[in-house]
């Protein structure tokens, strides 16, 4: 049941980064394919009724994370504690510019808005991708099952030369760099999907740069990772069915630019969707049965079967999650279908 309910998590998660990635991609480049007021509401008018209900899936992932690990939980909300306040801040941002930027008539109070849902999207998508590098690296988990981490560990800080790592360390930094690229990759070829005119030309001419980048970025992770987490190599030829995301990732990443070249811009932008989250299936699946790494000695690690709930509890949350989580799955699919159109300048 613990293993049922770790693919839980990973699919709630997965289904975060491609939902409400494109919502983070559409805010790191709103100022930049958006020249004047009209195109910036055309921008917003592509995820406004969609990026609140996204963020569901972030919460249903905290929700079962606490029924289903109740001492992951525990630990890792205790060690993030000042990153989750960041991002939490981050997330509230965002959503009081989406929502106030409207509501005010004054040029420079809009102007403010605008300028705090690009930033806080774009700090948001590398805070995300820093508390990946993080989960992968490890963290300094005793037999306590306590830990603290600063926020930030410079260059010659780290672990290899004796000290605590921070949150932000330079392994994590380059992640946290890979996921602001591949999410706004993500958010040029959602715009490009969803809008008309000067505001999608700039787009789709975007999108195979930030393709470049995230490319080589993800390649560099995906070389350190194995250095910084020699679990995730030893797993995988363990394990030769854990390389099937990887490999689905590559041909996903493949595919997304040779069908944005055709004009195929949904086609590729579902591609780029599952590209994000089989890497976040890579890294889940690369490490199990870990759910958070120990730095100090991997036998510290905690697994699966530690930190689950006792089966019987899970059997009866499965039996509630199952249909809950379909609910919403509809939901998606519905105002999807509904808000498909693309959204012309104005």
């Amino acid at each position: 049941m613990g293993t049922l309910f770790f693919c839980f998590v990973a699919l709630l998660l997965a289904g975060y980064v491609a939902l409400d990635g494109y919502d983070l991609g559409a805010g790191i480049l709103h100022l930049r394919v958006a020249r004047d007021d009209a195109e910036r509401r055309q921008v917003l008018a592509t995820i406004g009724p969609l990026w609140d209900g996204n963020e569901v899936y972030l919460v249903a992932a905290g929700g079962t994370l606490f029924f289903a690990f109740p001492l992951l939980y525990a630990v890792s909300f205790s060690g993030f504690y000042l990153p989750l306040m960041i991002a939490l801040w981050l997330l509230m941002g965002r959503g009081v510019a989406i929502e106030l930027r409207n509501h005010l008539e004054a040029a420079p109070w809009r102007q403010f808005f605008d300028a705090v849902f690009s930033l806080s999207s774009g700090l948001l998508g590398f805070f995300l991708g820093v508390a990946l590098g993080n989960v992968v690296r490890g963290v300094p988990l005793g037999s306590d099952r306590v830990f603290l981490q600063p926020l930030w560990s410079g260059v010659g800080a780290g672990q290899a030369a004796g000290g605590a790592a921070g949150v932000i360390d330079p392994y994590t930094a380059l992640v946290g760099a890979t996921a602001f690229a591949v999410l706004a990759e993500h958010g040029a070829l959602w715009i490009a999907h969803r809008t008309e005119g000067p505001v999608r030309e700039r787009a789709r001419a975007l999108a195979p740069r930030l393709w470049a980048i995230s490319l080589a970025l993800t390649v560099g992770t995906s070389v350190a990772t194995f250095f910084v987490q020699p679990h995730i190599p030893q797993a995988m030829a363990a394990g030769p069915w854990r390389a099937a995301f990887p490999a689905a990732a590559v041909l996903a990443c493949l595919g997304a630019p040779l069908l944005h070249l055709r004009g195929r811009d949904g086609a590729a932008f579902a591609a780029w969707s599952a590209f994000l989250a089989l890497l976040l299936a890579t890294a889940a699946f690369g490490l199990y049965p870990w759910v958070l790494p120990s730095s100090i000695d991997p036998a510290l690690s905690l697994t699966v079967e530690q930190a689950q709930a006792a089966d019987a509890s899970l059997r009866a949350g499965a039996a509630w999650w199952v249909p809950g989580v379909a609910l919403g799955i509809g939901y998606t699919v519905y105002v999807h279908r509904c808000f498909s159109g693309r959204v012309p300048r104005g």
